[in-house]
């Protein structure tokens, strides 16, 4: 699965700020139709992001629409101009159970049947940002086969439930734990709640930290300030790159040898640290594919 450490929204009515975008070296650049675009800019933004996907040159970036939430009556008129553009993925917000998935990879279906595009091209992400959506997550995240990644949605959620956002955080982290334990019980990627404080770069740099340790793919964001900090937080450093590659390479000595765990530096290595190593540079990888 590509790499997803930064996604960054651009609003969907702004051409410049979405060439801007382009730019910047980010691994998602997701134009968006929903919260940063007015009532009033909904049809203006879905033709500038009909033109982006025609014109601009997107480079290794991902190419992602967030759509207006299902059954708000926008959501239909969205697919059915952007689609036509080819995005490579379509966010849904705002999502409360597995129909509304299954609904829009149907349109999606119908016009990769109806254009002869490679069937499943179109990739889902869905936004969990209501207290519905966290408690159904387990069929949410077994939907549909085009679902890629969850995201937290840590501010609707807040309002949602009636919770006060902190620094802390404490009262979104359960929704954070249990999106990243359904996400990896479904091999799908989490990713993680935004970072609003654009003053408070070395906020943003431990929230980040917090949620690669708390086993997120990648973060949201919406400043291309962001975009470094983020993806750096979710890379693999030379450092723990060079250790993992230690690792496997003594466990595939050990077992050439036919021994089991095996010590390494002083310490024990057993097949779950083995398996965190392979993952380390499994995101090592992907990383550097996105950025070449």
């Amino acid at each position: 699965m590509r790499a997803r450490r930064a996604l960054l929204y651009m609003p969907g009515d702004d051409l410049h700020k979405i060439r801007k975008a382009t730019t910047l070296g980010v691994d998602c650049i997701c134009m968006d139709l929903e919260d940063s675009v007015t009532p009033d800019r909904k049809a203006d933004a879905r033709a500038t992001i009909a033109e982006a996907l025609q014109s601009l040159d997107f480079g290794c970036a991902e190419k992602l629409v967030r759509i207006n939430p299902p059954g708000c009556g926008l959501e239909g008129e969205d697919l059915r101009v952007v689609l036509p553009f080819h995005p490579q993925g379509i966010v849904i917000p705002k999502i409360k159970e597995g129909e509304q998935i299954r609904w829009v990879s149907a349109q999606i279906a119908a016009i990769e049947n109806e254009r002869g595009w490679t069937r499943g091209a179109i990739s889902l992400i869905a936004i969990i940002e209501t207290a519905r959506a966290i408690l159904d997550l387990r069929e949410i995240a077994s939907a549909d086969s085009r679902i890629q990644a969850l995201i937290c949605g840590a501010d609707d959620l807040a309002v949602d439930i009636g919770a006060t956002r902190t620094r802390e955080g404490w009262e979104v982290f359960y929704a954070r734990s249990a999106v990243v334990m359904h996400a990896a019980a479904f091999g799908l990627q989490a990713i993680d709640i935004v970072f609003t404080d654009l003053t408070d770069p070395q906020g943003l740099r431990a929230e980040a930290s917090q949620g690669a340790q708390m086993g997120f793919a990648g973060k949201q964001i919406i400043h291309p300030s962001q975009v470094t900090p983020v993806q750096e937080a979710f890379t693999p450093s030379d450092e723990a790159v060079a250790h993992a590659r230690r690792i496997v390479e003594a466990y595939q000595a050990q077992t050439t040898a036919g021994a089991g765990a095996f010590t390494l530096d002083g310490k024990m290595v057993d097949a779950p640290i083995v398996r965190a190593a392979e993952r380390t540079l499994e995101k090592a990888k992907a990383g550097t594919k996105t950025q070449g």
